[in-house]
């Protein structure tokens, strides 16, 4: 992609500021229905209570960036007000960790009114300054480190005002393939449109890829190239510029930041996202469109994504072009994560012709995907179950929580554990997943079974008995998500893009 807005064959909106576009076709990921916009969502009146709501005049900014797809917005920071700024401190993290400034959430809160007034003040007229993100690792379920930057309060405070705006404008740009990080767009609505859209389409082969490092490789100059395709407020660009540029501090140690964006900062996900929107998401829907000649299936979440297309050359000349486009932008498709297999509803069939095995598995967002059929009737299915190597390392993670409360009384411990399980489940209880949770919960009662035993060299616990304290306190096992075609049909009845 050039700086006048031309790439590849994608069309890049141009930085005219005067000049309506017309409105861009909804995007699908498996033939969407037209959908009803977020404009028709009225927000929220402004009030003089401690919940402080969004600005009227973003529903203009909506409003005004759907209709007019090509207009680069010149006038934006004032909407970053102290009412904004008190809504976005009101949605931090209250119990996140701090900083370089040691300063947490509940400790600002007592003279916020005071603290937000002035923070307003230095933003508006050029005072404010970024500090340097804290440099924490914390641990992958690969058993490697990854890097995470942590903002200082204020800086929380006005990334989160910033996004809050310039998600009006992004939200009705973003294609419908993109799921990660946006509002009213979770984890589970990407893997229900995966399924069905692996399901409904006549995909053979299936690309699993991940990029390398992406918050670490983010090529500063170009992120700004690409705000600037929507954003003509120098002034918010140049709050961006200041974050990209903080630096991070490792144990007390600066050291500057030629390019990526802090992983864990607040403002990181919109960035990813209008970085990959122009990189992957509208090169993907132009080559799809006038490459491709069988269906193609495009879903991604952040930087892992999955591509299913119907011919395999098409395949690889997909990925070896996609693999250009990337290094082009300072990008890098990981070697080892990024796979081309053959899956989808003649697999087996055509695997076992060939005397070769069965079909070939992926993961995508937590779960690891095979080609089944239904029990019922015995028609392709795909199914879906809790990765094994990221249940063991929850596990081990919680033997080691379990260890430092064995000496806790019993009852609080059942009351931790039933919170622990429950989040799990919230996120795992897939229908076709019961033999995992199953697992699950078996090896967090074995786990707390040794741990009462442990606690006197006479114990009288008996599995038993656990079995009692078990159906106490840990929640039963039921399936709590519907199943992939109900939710999916349901977000496009509600008109969500």
């Amino acid at each position: 992609m050039n700086a006048d807005g031309k790439s590849d064959g994608v069309v890049v909106p141009s930085t005219q500021t005067n000049n309506a576009g017309t409105e861009p076709a909804a995007e699908s990921v498996e033939e969407r229905a037209p959908a009803k916009r977020n404009v028709l969502q009225s927000d929220r009146t402004r009030a003089p209570s401690r919940k402080r709501n969004r600005s009227l005049g973003l529903h203009g900014v909506r409003e005004t960036a759907r209709i007019h797809p090509e207009l680069k917005f010149t006038s934006l920071l004032h909407h970053i007000d102290v009412c904004m700024l008190h809504t976005a401190f009101d949605e931090l993290k209250k119990d996140a960790a701090a900083g370089v400034d040691e300063e947490t959430w509940r400790e600002y809160e007592p003279g916020r009114e005071d603290r937000i007034a002035d923070l307003h003040g230095r933003i508006h007229r050029g005072a404010y300054r970024a500090k340097p993100s804290k440099r924490l690792y914390i641990a992958k379920a690969d058993g490697r480190k990854r890097p995470i930057g942590i903002a200082s309060l204020e800086d929380k405070i006005v990334q989160k005002a910033t996004v809050l705006v310039l998600q009006c404008v992004y939200e009705q740009d973003f294609l419908g393939f993109s799921y990660g990080f946006r509002p009213r767009r979770s984890q589970h609505d990407a893997l229900d449109a995966l399924t069905v859209g692996l399901r409904r389409k006549k995909v053979n082969w299936v690309l699993d890829a991940d990029v390398e490092g992406f918050f670490d490789t983010i090529d500063h100059q170009w992120l700004l190239t690409f705000l600037e395709h929507r954003i003509g407020d120098k002034r918010i660009l140049r709050l961006v510029r200041k974050w990209l540029r903080a630096g991070v501090s490792e144990e007390g140690e600066w050291s500057k930041t030629d390019v990526g964006t802090p992983q864990g900062a607040v403002v990181s996900p919109l960035l990813a996202n209008v970085y990959l929107h122009y990189v992957f998401d509208l090169w993907i829907q132009w080559w799809r469109s006038q490459r491709g000649r069988g269906d193609v299936v495009v879903i991604r979440y952040a930087d892992d994504f999955v591509i299913g297309f119907e011919r395999k050359a098409e395949a690889e000349a997909c990925l070896k072009e996609l693999r250009h486009r990337f290094g082009k932008y300072g990008l890098k498709l990981h070697d080892e994560k990024t796979r081309l297999i053959e899956f989808g509803r003649y697999a087996a069939e055509r695997r076992a012709s060939r005397g070769q095995g069965r079909p070939e598995t992926f993961d995508f967002l937590g779960f690891t995907h095979r080609c089944g059929t239904n029990r019922r009737d015995g028609w392709f299915a795909i199914h879906r179950e809790t990765m094994t190597k990221r249940l063991r390392a929850t596990l081990a993670k919680l033997k080691q929580k379990l260890r430092r409360r064995r000496h806790w009384p019993t009852g609080e411990v059942g009351t931790w554990l039933r919170r622990v399980l429950q989040g799990w489940l919230n996120y795992h209880a897939i229908p076709g997943n019961m033999r995992q949770m199953q697992v699950f919960r078996r090896e967090v009662g074995k786990m707390w079974l040794n741990e009462l035993r442990r606690r006197s060299q006479r114990s009288r616990w008996t599995w038993v008995r656990m079995r009692r304290l078990i159906e106490k306190y840990f929640p039963p096992l039921r399936v709590i998500h519907p199943y992939p075609n109900i939710r999916f049909r349901a977000r496009l009845n509600a008109g969500a893009v």
